[in-house]
């Protein structure tokens, strides 16, 4: 093993991704890993991009074939998962690895990583705000909103087992806050 691990984790809608998007541009030396998924692509997702999409089936195959560092069945036959192939890739170049990935996933991945990983738990400030950011993205039906709220509850009760907690009440200072808690790690 070599190198360091960023993993950023939180319920659907908590801002998760602006927020890696945003580190993302402040430090070149880090690389975000791209996740696997069997769930169909949203709106504008790009395969290899968002994430290396495949069908149920064949990530099952990739499971059975002991490529990943980590993966979970988030709902029936939707999997998500960090590829081994994907790691080795990004410390290859010398870069800072960055997961976005789901609340187990980010438990599984410390466990994994241990003392070269900083875990980040990012939170919304409430169940009714999640519910209005889903809402508000418009990529969803209100079966998968009611779907992912529902399933935020449970994510939240994960989130002592990560190094910090950001609660995303108010964009800018969950900015400034990441900001602080990349910059002391990656320092250390």
């Amino acid at each position: 093993m070599s190198g360091k691990v960023l993993i950023f984790s939180a319920p659907s809608g908590s801002g998760k991704s602006t927020i890696v998007n945003h580190l993302l541009g402040l430090h070149p030396e880090m690389e975000f890993s791209v996740s696997a998924t069997s769930r169909p692509p949203r709106g504008e997702e790009k395969d290899g991009v968002e994430y290396l999409f495949y069908s149920a089936d064949v990530f099952r195959g990739l499971v059975a074939d002991d490529k990943f560092v980590e993966y979970e069945e988030v709902y029936a036959d939707r999997f998500y998962g960090t590829l081994k192939s994907e790691v080795n890739r990004i410390w290859a170049k010398g870069h800072v690895i960055v997961f976005d990935v789901d609340v187990k996933g980010g438990v599984s991945l410390k466990k994994y990583f241990g003392e070269a990983a900083l875990s980040v738990f990012i939170q919304a400030p409430s169940v009714e705000e999640l519910r209005r950011r889903l809402v508000a993205r418009a990529t969803d039906t209100p079966e998968a909103i009611e779907q992912r709220v529902a399933k935020a509850a449970e994510e939240m009760t994960y989130a002592p087992q990560f190094d910090t907690i950001l609660i995303n009440d108010d964009l800018t200072t969950a900015f400034r806050e990441a900001e602080a808690l990349v910059d002391k790690f990656l320092n250390l």
